[in-house]
């Protein structure tokens, strides 16, 4: 059975654990407005870009240097006709070595084709993860992407 989930990777010069405190520096990459923290296990935020987007994630793993995983208990995307499709999909972050490079490799687990959200929301992370985020490892900047 082949994941369907929307994965995405891209490796980096700097270390596991320098991308792994860029990924939970959430306010840095993911642009819109971010309230509560990421830094460890239980912890609980908020994302919102108003008017089309609100979610709330928690934190269900937190391995330092290695791996993250959000759960989103709350979501209301505005521009779909399921406004919680989001709701009860996981947000992980996996970071290792990949030869003599990091990686960093993301995947939104029930973001699949067969939803709504799927197109939109797939662009959207790309460009979040490959620009937004690999330029805050990278660089110590987030991009604006929208």
């Amino acid at each position: 059975m082949t994941n369907s989930d929307f994965t995405t990777r891209f490796t980096v010069d700097q270390t596991p654990e320098e991308a792994f405190a860029a990924v939970n520096n959430v306010g840095r990459w993911w642009q819109g407005e971010i309230k509560g923290s990421s830094g460890k296990l239980g912890d609980e935020f908020t994302y919102e870009f108003k008017p089309y987007h609100y979610s709330k994630q928690k934190v269900t793993e937190f391995l330092p240097g290695k791996k993250v995983t959000w759960l989103v208990t709350d979501s209301s995307l505005n521009f779909l006709n399921d406004k919680t499709e989001w709701t009860g999909t996981k947000i992980t972050f996996e970071i290792g070595w990949s030869g003599k490079k990091t990686e960093i490799r993301f995947t939104h687990a029930g973001l699949v084709p067969e939803i709504e959200c799927y197109g939109a929301c797939s662009n959207a992370w790309s460009s979040l993860i490959k620009g937004s985020l690999r330029s805050l490892i990278t660089t110590g900047v987030g991009e604006e992407v929208f």
